[in-house]
């Protein structure tokens, strides 16, 4: 890492929850690891307030703006107007001292702000004559959405930072470009940048850009009122601002026999990573988290252990929190947590479920559940989407997650929340339909 104060970087920690106890028989260890960082400043400061850097120091953060430019941001002619007003306010939002790119998307890249392959530096003067230069936003053209990743991946590697991270808003489908340019130009930024993505209004492709965020670790939504892109990108630049750690790899160790079966994260969003390992020496890989400001998170780890006889005890996994460096070494972070097994035959200790693996196990299958009723819905299965929004009714029900239950109820007329028995509504609000599907990774977290 580099420009920071000492004192002034995130202290991490690592809890791990899990019921130890194994039948005789038993070989699947569940485990939630939470990771937390603390102490690093005032997460979300805008300008003005007090910076988290010494005299002298720059922070040590590049973020691109991308903005869809295609024919359809016209319709209505509000929409170009908002997004020109939601990336001002974004721009004002920029600590002093970020370096900072505007890019219009279309079917092409084109620079914006400050132009001619370079960044700009975040002061006062830099960020009017970038609200200034919003005026050369016009709508026209068409939409791929790879050519913006990949401009907005060379402007960030320009910068000699640690945090590297994209803000793109899009109001319609990936139409000018195949789906494997732009899985190409994901797989190509993967690790290099952070990105949030953003559907405006309700022509877009939802698996499109939560694809985005996901391959990108950063978040996805929907606006559905262009109105409200202001507030919106005001407060995912002041999370932006917030992060001060960045290519964090959460690193899993397993001793010889021990197979790892998924690591994903589970809150604040649930999000797979056992496909995103990278080995990291003998018997040890590494799954990336992006970037972090004073947060906490919450990670569902599974492992298959060799057989062992009652009585016998193992270290089943150890988590730590690295920085993985350019010539090969590592960053630790200082944050262990250790995941065991305990063979016994007292079938009370052996069958009780972690109160924190279950809640997270349904959180995971309530979003599971909520894409297959939507994917359901949209073929015509009227029978096969009422049984899996059913039972995402009666696990958000059932987890206390309120806002999810809120999403669904505009889906679905609830019957009867316990049961998850539910009647599909014969007319629903494309907005309300993209919203739940858009949000269906959304967890709530257990009470510890």
């Amino acid at each position: 890492m580099a420009n920071f104060s000492k004192s002034n970087v995130p202290q991490f920690s690592v809890d791990v929850y899990q019921n130890e106890y194994l039948p005789e028989n038993g070989r699947e260890v569940n485990a939630i690891v939470t990771v937390s960082a603390t102490g690093g400043g005032t997460v979300g400061s805008a300008v003005g307030a007090p910076h988290l850097y010494t005299a002298g120091q720059s922070p040590d953060a590049a973020v691109a703006i991308m903005v869809d430019c295609s024919g359809s941001m016209d319709y209505p002619p509000t929409k170009m107007r908002n997004a020109r007003d939601a990336t001002a306010a974004a721009i004002d939002t920029l600590r002093d001292g970020v370096h900072f790119a505007v890019i219009g998307g279309t079917h092409v890249a084109k620079e914006v702000y400050p132009g001619s392959g370079r960044l700009a530096v975040a002061d006062a003067a830099t960020r009017e004559q970038a609200k200034q230069s919003l005026r050369r936003l016009s709508a026209g053209g068409g939409t791929a959405i790879g050519t913006w990743l990949r401009l907005a991946d060379r402007l960030l590697s320009s910068a000699e930072v640690s945090i590297r991270h994209g803000i793109l808003l899009t109001d319609g489908r990936n139409e000018h470009e195949a789906p494997e340019d732009l899985k190409a130009a994901l797989d190509s930024c993967a690790g290099r940048f952070t990105c949030d993505a953003r559907g405006v209004g309700t022509d877009w492709e939802v698996k499109e850009v939560t694809g985005i965020a996901s391959a990108l670790l950063g978040t996805a939504d929907i606006v559905a009122d262009p109105a409200t892109l202001s507030a919106d990108f005001t407060q995912m630049m002041e999370t932006a601002m917030g992060k001060e750690v960045a290519d964090v790899s959460l690193r899993l160790w397993t001793p010889v026999g021990t197979a790892v079966k998924f690591v994903k994260q589970v809150a604040p969003t649930v999000a797979e990573l056992t496909g995103r390992r990278t080995e990291a020496g003998p018997r040890a890989g590494d799954y990336p988290t992006g970037s972090w400001g004073d947060e906490s998170r919450d990670y569902h780890v599974c492992v298959e252990v060799p057989l062992a006889g009652v009585g016998q005890e193992m270290l089943a996994a150890r988590v730590s929190l690295v920085i993985p460096q350019g010539d090969g070494s590592v960053q630790n972070l200082g944050a262990q947590g250790l995941v065991r097994a305990v063979w016994t035959d007292d079938m009370v200790a052996s069958t009780r479920i972690n109160s924190q693996v279950a809640h997270y196990t349904g959180q995971a299958e309530l979003a599971q559940v909520i894409q297959q009723g939507l994917d359901l819905r949209k073929s015509g299965d009227v029978d096969g989407a009422t049984a899996k929004l059913g039972r995402a009714v009666q696990l958000a029900n059932v987890s206390g997650n309120a806002d999810t239950a809120k999403l669904l109820a505009k889906v679905v007329d609830v019957v009867d929340a316990a049961a998850g028995t539910v009647r599909l509504k014969a007319k629903v609000e494309e907005a309300d339909e993209m919203t739940l599907e858009t949000r269906s990774t959304k967890t709530v977290r257990v009470k510890k």
